[in-house]
């Protein structure tokens, strides 16, 4: 296994470089630039500006001086913020996006499987079509439509949560926290249900599970016990993207909630033409995604013992 795990970050590292790359030149081509202000500055002022930051350079002596600040843990200062560099950046916004990310991410695995399980348990009945139709209207109806409409209902009109924001003493509360997470969480909810059903459903056809219950084991051990393990086995394969993409941030729900999260701070910095701030966040997304397949794949290994590392 740790060979396995030692080969997959080594593919990793070109992997990155590759999203690297194709980020920094395309930020580069894009029209616009973070210093392009609505009144012109002096030329001479934007001459020094560009010098100070190393963009009168040639493009590609820019992209070699960023590749090497990254090997020295150095994703440069912010272009619009000053006195702030991009790790600063990414340290503040963060936390917010993975503790909503995270919760998301529990709330979804938790009431998608329960939901899944019974509509494959209950084929063809009320409860399944209940499920199903519960799941098509989570996944046909965006975040960006959900997101409002609970903050309106549920934080103005009936007073019950706060409609967004942190509370600048306390911070991330419970109560601010909870719209932001059912509102994330929803679409989640609604795909990993649907992938237990159809998976478990699969699993209780199979021939093992016929030969479990023909010894005689109680329909609880039979589901528990046997189908269950074999049933996850999909949504271990799909939850490693959706975990990286919920853990960066949603821009919709940040933006609704008034979120200072990551996802917030990339919308703002690509608008402005903030490269920097741009790349930090490409590169833990990228850096993410490939961590979090790579957990992905050794628990479908540990669950599943036909897969074998190679």
């Amino acid at each position: 296994m740790i060979g396995y795990i030692a080969r997959r970050l080594l593919v990793a590292v070109p992997t990155v470089l590759v999203v690297i790359t194709v980020a920094f030149f395309m930020m580069r081509i894009a029209p616009g630039g973070p210093f392009d202000l609505e009144q012109p500055m002096p030329e001479q002022i934007r001459q020094n500006i560009l010098a100070a930051y190393g963009m009168d350079q040639p493009v590609w002596k820019q992209y070699l001086d960023y590749l090497a600040g990254l090997a020295r843990g150095d994703l440069g200062p912010s272009l619009k913020f000053r006195d702030k560099d991009v790790a600063d950046i990414i340290a503040e916004g963060f936390p917010v996006s993975a503790t909503i990310g995270l919760l998301s991410i529990a709330l979804a695995l938790m009431v998608g499987s329960l939901l899944g399980s019974i509509a494959a348990l209950r084929q063809n009945t009320s409860a399944d079509f209940g499920v199903v139709g519960f799941a098509t209207v989570g996944i046909v109806i965006p975040p960006f439509v959900v997101g409002p409409v609970l903050s309106l209902v549920v934080g103005i009109y009936l007073g019950w949560l706060p409609s967004g924001g942190l509370d600048p003493r306390l911070g991330m509360t419970v109560d601010r926290l909870i719209l932001p997470v059912a509102t994330l969480a929803l679409p989640q909810i609604a795909i990993i249900s649907r992938l237990m059903r159809a998976s478990m459903i699969e699993v209780l056809r199979s021939n093992y599970i016929r030969t479990a219950r023909a010894k005689g084991l109680s329909a609880g051990t039979v589901i528990v016990r046997h189908a269950m393990r074999s049933a996850i086995l999909p949504l271990v394969s799909y939850i490693g993207p959706a975990a990286a993409a919920l853990l960066t941030g949603s821009i919709v729900i940040e933006q609704v909630f008034s979120l200072p999260g990551i996802g917030r701070q990339f919308v703002f910095a690509a608008l402005q033409r903030d490269y920097t701030v741009v790349m930090g966040v490409v590169i833990l997304y990228a850096s993410l995604i490939i961590l979090l397949n790579l957990v992905a794949d050794l628990l479908y290994a540990a669950l599943n013992p036909k897969v074998k590392y190679d």
